[in-house]
This record gives C-alpha cells, sequence and structure tokens, in this order.
C-alpha cells in the first residue's frame, strides 16, 4: 500500500491511496475461511462447502468490505501522523472507469486544509469594556416596585393615572397574542387613550414610541429583539383587570423581609443593597457584551482565505439531508462567519494553553449548582451534595458540553481583558442599553 499527498495550493490538497491484493487477500482469504466453516448451502454438509461456492457467492462482497476498512484504516493514521490540521472531511473522487474486479485499487481524496494566520488583539478604539453604573433613579424605581411587590392590591372599575393594567395585546400580522401587566406611569405616550377605559374594553395603542424602552415593549409582547427595533404596528389591547397597589412602608418589617439576616434597618442601606446587586448584574451583561465585541473585532481583523469550494462541496454530504450546490453554497455563506471564530478562537486556546481539566469543570459546576441552590434558600450546601450533583451533571454529555463551553468562554473574556487593548467606559444602565443594542 501507498500513501502520497499532493498540494494544490495553501488550502487545498488531494491524498492518493494505492492498494495492493498483497495488502487485503490475507483477511479476505480468513474471513472465506470462517463464512465456509458456518456456511449453510443446500446439497452440502455444514463446513463441506467448497471453496470456490464460497468465493463465488461471498468473495467480492468480503473483499470491498476490507479493502474500505483497509482504507479507512490508513486515511486515518496518514492524517494523524502527518498531523494535518483539515476542515471538515476528506471527500472521495468518484471515478467513472473503477473496477472491483481488478485486484488493485486507486483511491483519492480531496482535502480541505485549515489556513495559517496570525492574529492581533491590539483593538485601540475598537472594543469597548462597558461599566454600568446603578444611577439614582434607577435605584429610585426599583424600590418603588419593592414597594409595590410587598404593598397592598385594590381594584379599580376604571382606569387612572396611577392604575396597574392587565391586558391582551394582540396584532395578527405580527403574530402577538401577549397578555401582561405594566403600569399606566410606564408610559411614554398615548395615556390619554387609556385613562378612563373599562374593563372590557379594546383600544388600538401604537408600538412606536410607547415605552421609553425598547425592551419593555418586546417583553410585553413576548417578541424577540430583531422585531421590537423600529417596531411601528397599531395593536388591539383588551382590559383585562384594572388595580391600584398601595406602597408598603419603607420600615423594618419590609427589611426583613427582603433581608432576612438582618443586614438591612434602614432605606439607605436598602439602596446600596439594590446599588450592589445591580451592578452585579449589568456586570455580566457588560462582560458579555465585550465578549461579543471581542470576538467580532477578531472576525473582522484576522484576514484569511478558507477553502470554501471544497467545504461548499462537502456540505453538501455532510449532513442527513443532501444538499444542492446552491443550498450548500447558502449554508456555507451562514456559518462562515462562525467557522472563522471557531479557527480564531482554537489558535487563541492553542498557542496560549488555555486548557480545562476535568476537577476545575467540577468546580465550574458545584458553583452553579450553589447559586441554583440559593435561590431556592439553601444558601449552605454540603460539599459531598454538590460532589454528587455535580457527577450526576456532568455523566448528560450534553450538559458537560455546554458548562465546558461556558467555561471556555469565561477563560477567554478573562484573556481578552488581559491581553486586547480596549476603551473602558462608564455608563448607566439605559445609555449602556442604547449604545449596545442600536
Amino acid at each position: 500500500m501507498n500513501i502520497t499527498k499532493e498540494n494544490l495550493d495553501a488550502l487545498n490538497a488531494v491524498i492518493k491511496v494505492d492498494i495492493e491484493a498483497a495488502d487485503y487477500q490475507e483477511k479476505v482469504d480468513k474471513m472465506l475461511a470462517d463464512y465456509r466453516k458456518k456456511a449453510n448451502i443446500p446439497g452440502f454438509r455444514k463446513g463441506q462447502v467448497p471453496m470456490g461456492i464460497v468465493k463465488k457467492q461471498y468473495g467480492k462482497s468480503v473483499m470491498i468490505d476490507e479493502v474500505n476498512k483497509l482504507l479507512q484504516s490508513a486515511l486515518n493514521k496518514f492524517l494523524v501522523e502527518e498531523k494535518l490540521d483539515i476542515l471538515g472531511n476528506p471527500l472521495p473522487r468518484i471515478k467513472d472507469d473503477f473496477n472491483w474486479d481488478a485486484t488493485t485499487f486507486s483511491f483519492e481524496f480531496e482535502l480541505g486544509l485549515a489556513p495559517q494566520f496570525d492574529i492581533d488583539l491590539n483593538a485601540k478604539n475598537k472594543v469597548k469594556l462597558f461599566k454600568i453604573s446603578a444611577t439614582e433613579s434607577l435605584i429610585d424605581d426599583e424600590v418603588k416596585n419593592i414597594q409595590a411587590r410587598y404593598g397592598k392590591m385594590s381594584s379599580l372599575d376604571e382606569i387612572t393615572e396611577e392604575a396597574n393594567v392587565t391586558a391582551t395585546f394582540v396584532n395578527e400580522e405580527k403574530e402577538i397574542n401577549k397578555k401582561s401587566t405594566f403600569r399606566i406611569s410606564e408610559l411614554k405616550s398615548q395615556q390619554n387613550l387609556l385613562i378612563g377605559a373599562k374593563l372590557g374594553d379594546v383600544v388600538s395603542l401604537e408600538s412606536k414610541n410607547l415605552f421609553e424602552d425598547e425592551h419593555r415593549l418586546q417583553h410585553l409582547l413576548g417578541i424577540s429583539h430583531d422585531i421590537v427595533h423600529g417596531l411601528d404596528i397599531v395593536i388591539s389591547t383588551t382590559i383585562d383587570d384594572i388595580t391600584k397597589t398601595e406602597l408598603a412602608d419603607l420600615d423594618q418589617e419590609l427589611f426583613d423581609k427582603l433581608f432576612a439576616d438582618g443586614s438591612v434597618t434602614t432605606a439607605t442601606e436598602l439602596r446600596e443593597k439594590i446599588k450592589e446587586d445591580a451592578e452585579k448584574q449589568f456586570q455580566q451583561q457588560a462582560d458579555q457584551q465585550f465578549l461579543n465585541d471581542a470576538i467580532e473585532f477578531l472576525i473582522e481583523n484576522t484576514k484569511f482565505d478558507l477553502p470554501a469550494e471544497f467545504l461548499q462541496k462537502w456540505l453538501q454530504t455532510a449532513g442527513e439531508k443532501a444538499l444542492t450546490l446552491e443550498e450548500a453554497i447558502e449554508e456555507y455563506n451562514k456559518s462562515e462567519k462562525g467557522l472563522r471564530y471557531q479557527l480564531i478562537e482554537g489558535k487563541i486556546l492553542k498557542d496560549n494553553e488555555i486548557r480545562i481539566d476535568y476537577a476545575e469543570l467540577v468546580d465550574y459546576t458545584k458553583g452553579f449548582i450553589r447559586m441554583q441552590m440559593a435561590q431556592f434558600g439553601n444558601l449552605n450546601p454540603e460539599e459531598k451534595e454538590l460532589e454528587d450533583i455535580a457527577g450526576r451533571i456532568l455523566q448528560n454529555k450534553d450538559e458537560a458540553q455546554k458548562l465546558q463551553t461556558q467555561l471556555i468562554s469565561q477563560k477567554l473574556l478573562t484573556f481578552y481583558k488581559e491581553n486586547m487593548t480596549f476603551d473602558t467606559k462608564e455608563v448607566s444602565y439605559e445609555d449602556f442599553i442604547k449604545e449596545a443594542y442600536h
């Protein structure tokens, strides 16, 4: 057997595998001998069937099977030994004159090679790391939300400026049918259309500028960010419930309901807690935005070619359903950006020896479990319990892969913060939303 590789260019190569009878004949003969011992053919006793009949009946299929096994094993071994970094899988070249009746065979496979490239992490004035602060107005709103959650609710006959309204929002064109609750005071416009309305009334509202924050409208209507941006439709709004909330007093009774450990005894301490918790959550959003921006920067500024024609051809047969060339090109165009970052990320991980071991993954999983337990009031779980739960979770391949991906993202976030040049910008949460999502 002989295997050779020919580089067509920097991104494409062809592997040729020549197989002779001596490479497979011994295994074929052994397999046929086993067949002869077990064959049940009318007119012959078991194990006494003439080899000529066995070869005639099974010889070709056994030979084809053994050649294919040998071919696959040799190809895989060659790729490993030559340390070839390939994209997709080798594609066999179909030969019109191929003949299985021959004794020697020649196979060819097309390869798409991973590109060689350098990564520049200097992103001055390209990537921002937002530091989001909780403004006094945001804290004021959260204090009122807390007072409202623990306040006393009473029903109203009609909508007033202080009312809470539960309504069903409908727009058939955008397939919107969502029941949600909002405060009249939240509305940026069209309050006058709702004030005075009663249960069962239907009011037409325009989505444009209904709320100061598009994300509030997105949540209210149950739609995606892509749809809500610039949305300008008429929404049929059916009034289902009208209430008014008498705000709870900012006293020790309320503080103890919020913080059973007695850590808050004044309104000032409550505001400090709200600020601290809010900015922790904001930091997670800011970090995710930084990671997204870093990824976009690296994709846009790391230049290399891909074996596009090979990958399009490979995509035709890679999935469960065969694709036409046009469908494969469309699929390639959709996935190209992700493939580019996959290669960039892989190089960063390899060059900087960023990896995770099982012990790290277990610790990360235990931290995730602790957070979940804390939400249900279990603030001090035993280490043995955490170990057992983590072990069960990591036995699930999908869950283990998801957690591993999250942990790698965390490590990359830390790496980018330590190695990329970026601008830090202090903003309010409202300004962050405007700048990051518009």
